[in-house]
Order: C-alpha cells, then sequence, then structure tokens
C-alpha cells in the first residue's frame, strides 16, 4: 500500500520554481563542454568565460547540469544542487530565521541570475538562484 506524503510548509514559503541546476566543477571547462554534450547528449545552453561556468540542458524536464572550471577538482566531484526559487530575497530570509549558515551575501549576474550559497548541517553546500533572465 502506498503512503501519501504532504510536502512540508518550508517548501511553499521558500517558494521553489521547479528548476534544478545541478553544479559541477571541472578542470577544463571546453573538454567538459564537449563530453557532457557528445557523450551524454546534453544540449548546450550558454557559456559565461568571465566566471568559468556553462549551462547544458540534461533531458530531465528543468534539470540542468552546470558546469564551473576550477583549479583542482576533489575526488568524488562533489556536484553542488542549485534550486530555482521565484523570489531570493524571501527565501533568504527563511535561511537567515533558521540560523542558516551561508556563504557570503546574494550574488548577481546582472540580467541573468542571482545565486545564494548556504551548508546543511553537515557542511554540504547547496545553492539557491532566481532566474533573471525570463526564461524560467
Amino acid at each position: 500500500m502506498a503512503t501519501t506524503f504532504e510536502a512540508p510548509a518550508q517548501a511553499t514559503v521558500l517558494g521553489y520554481d521547479g528548476g534544478l541546476t545541478c553544479a559541477i566543477s571541472v578542470t577544463n571547462l571546453d573538454a567538459s563542454i564537449a563530453w557532457y554534450r557528445d557523450v551524454l547528449g546534453m544540449n548546450f545552453l550558454y557559456r559565461v568565460d568571465e566566471i568559468a561556468w556553462c549551462e547544458l540542458e540534461s533531458p530531465v524536464a528543468r534539470v540542468n547540469i552546470g558546469l564551473s572550471q576550477v583549479e583542482s577538482v576533489p575526488q568524488g566531484g562533489g556536484a553542488t544542487l542549485t534550486f530555482g526559487v521565484a523570489d531570493l530575497d524571501a527565501a533568504k530570509a527563511v535561511l537567515d530565521a533558521a540560523g542558516v549558515r551561508q556563504d557570503g551575501p546574494v550574488q548577481e549576474i546582472p540580467a541573468m541570475v542571482r545565486l545564494l550559497t548556504f551548508y546543511d548541517p553537515d557542511g554540504n553546500a547547496l545553492m539557491l538562484y532566481q532566474d533573471l533572465s525570463g526564461q524560467a
């Protein structure tokens, strides 16, 4: 017999918009774009060289793969789940009220996205994003 679960009240309070970007650290953005595109069949969306970042569209609706070029990738990768929210300031206020540790202030790439990195109780990084491009 199946059990039915109700979404926790916090899910509504944070204002999720249904999007998910899985951020993955890579050491070579060009080679990684080719691999995710050619091997996994993902659709290249865009690249921002100023921040060594790109995104590819996965075959799963509203789930993208974000690639971030770094000097060294820790063993095991360590993908960062990045959840879309409708209003990042409101979601941040919820995290603030709960005493959630955050990695600095909200970051903004004008006309593109606003980002907030925060941590679970074990120190795992998570992110929230607010789409500013109007494509969500």
